[in-house]
């Protein structure tokens, strides 16, 4: 596939040198034109303005702040509608109430997916919000004897397999999570389980695996 990455960032770095990787083409715009050549340098890509990325090809991945999606939205204006689009950003913000010495996190903004497909056009897909970019990075992929998954919201078809095939390709699972009004949800998984992670606790050990998992309908 041919990939535009905007965004130069850690997440666009773990992301984009795995796709490289896997044989697809990719072209990587961001806010600094420095920023954007080191890294389709270090990737093994090409460099091109935030438009360039935006109309380049199959599927943009936004990698970016989420304070910085306002700015990059008017720039790519017209240029993101009907594609698909992969939204891994979260709206983390300090926890104002935690107590002091904690690091913990609250959503800013509720529904960011659902806003970046309002404001576009595009098919959005939530995807890879969840886990740090050094996660990504890793060369390990299973842990616990459990292939690690990328849960993926969006409401077209079409646009969800393409991620679900550029998941597959960096060797993880996609697991299909529901619509992009789900997307929400998993926003706020993310602000939670890596407010635990700071706090030295382990967020995997709140569920039991699948074949231990049982519930009776009230």
């Amino acid at each position: 596939m041919r990939i535009g990455i905007i965004g130069a960032g850690a997440m666009a770095r773990a992301l984009g040198d795995g796709w490289a990787a896997a044989g697809h083409e990719v072209l990587v715009g961001a806010r600094s034109a420095t920023a954007a050549g080191e890294l389709a340098a270090a990737i093994g890509g090409r460099a091109g303005s935030i438009r360039d990325a935006a109309g380049f090809g199959d599927v943009v991945l936004l990698a970016l702040p989420v304070d910085a999606l306002d700015e990059v939205l008017r720039t790519a204006d017209g240029l993101l509608a009907g594609r698909t689009v992969i939204d891994c950003t979260n709206a983390f913000a300090p926890d104002a109430a935690a107590p002091e010495g904690v690091t913990a996190f609250v959503l800013s903004e509720d529904a960011v997916a659902e806003r970046i497909a309002a404001a576009s056009g595009a098919h959005v897909v939530k995807a890879f919000n969840v886990c740090a970019a050094e996660v990504w990075e890793s060369e390990t992929r299973v842990f616990e004897g459990r292939r690690l998954a990328v849960p993926l919201c969006g409401d077209d078809p079409a646009a969800v397999q393409r991620v679900a095939t550029l998941v597959e390709d960096l060797k993880l699972q996609p697991l299909s999570a529901g619509g992009l009004h789900r997307a929400k949800y998993l926003e706020a998984v993310s602000v939670f389980t890596v407010g635990l992670w700071f706090a030295g606790q382990d967020a995997r050990a709140i569920f039991p695996p699948l074949d231990a998992a049982f519930a009776v309908a009230d």
